[in-house]
């Protein structure tokens, strides 16, 4: 469904962010991407959606090459990739319902969109989503008025209204504390599940990362140091990720969060 192939992006300053990745995302596929900072998490995502423009390589989306499209259709194929962002991106002054009918603008036309005058349907489609959320009841509030958990369930409804094809997420949970990372994470894992959508995660919680996705992609200096299932994230992996540090303490605090989402799921 997303094919990167060799795909490089070196800054101006000559700093080079990722080096030749190649790596193939089946449909419905949900993976994390882990690595210390500066490992080029960050830049892939948006390589991936030409926000940033890679310095070569190439990027497929359902056969589609992305890298090598004009300004209009790129805009068109951004259409099929929603992004959730780390500080949740919304335009604080408008209400909850006009944030998410903003992941429309890219279907109707200039006035529709400068008048706020939406089709019923996106209107519908926008409330099932705040409903599927549990922010149905939060519509008409200003954005400013919100919790950080509130904010990001806003740029996931923003971003499934798009009806996208793949999901790119920046550091959902970095403004989180841990209860609200965890509603997070599985919230992000369920919509793909029903969806049946792809998602890349940019997540710098090991413990996380483990307790949700089906795949993780290791980055180190950006290279590709590890892919595989989250059982795989061994201390000696983890070591060449990150560098040396207790990771069987970490391994073990993902049993105890599980033990702990367990009891509260009961209460």
């Amino acid at each position: 469904m997303l094919r990167l192939e060799k795909l490089v992006k070196t800054y101006k300053t000559g700093d080079q962010a990722l080096k030749a990745v190649d790596l193939e995302i089946p449909e419905g596929q949900v993976l994390a991407l882990i690595g210390p900072s500066g490992a080029g998490k960050s830049t892939l995502i948006r390589c991936i959606n030409r926000l940033v423009e890679p310095t070569s390589g190439k990027v497929y989306l359902a056969g589609t090459e992305l890298t090598g499209l004009s300004a209009g259709a790129l805009r068109k194929e951004r259409r099929r990739m929603g992004m959730i962002f780390q500080e949740y991106a919304l335009v604080e002054r408008l209400t909850v319902m006009e944030n998410v009918l903003s992941g429309r603008l890219g279907y109707v036309g200039f006035w529709r969109s400068f008048l706020r005058k939406f089709p019923q349907s996106d209107v519908d489609e926008a409330f099932r989503l705040l409903d599927r959320v549990g922010l149905a009841h939060m519509a008409d509030k200003r954005a400013d008025e919100l919790s950080g958990g509130q904010r990001q369930r806003v740029g996931i409804c923003r971003a499934l209204i798009q009806n996208p094809a793949l999901l790119l997420v920046d550091e959902p949970t970095a403004s989180l504390d841990p209860k609200t990372s965890r509603q997070i994470m599985r919230l992000i894992c369920e919509l793909c599940k029903e969806r049946g959508l792809a998602a890349i995660i940019n997540i710098h919680d090991v413990a996380l990362a483990q307790m949700f996705v089906q795949r993780v992609i290791g980055l180190r200096f950006g290279a590709v140091e590890f892919d595989g299932p989250p059982d795989g994230l061994t201390p000696d992996v983890l070591t060449t990720i990150y560098g040396e540090e207790d990771w069987e303490a970490t391994i073990e605090k993902v049993d105890d969060e599980e033990i702990d989402d367990t009891i509260e799921a009961a209460q």
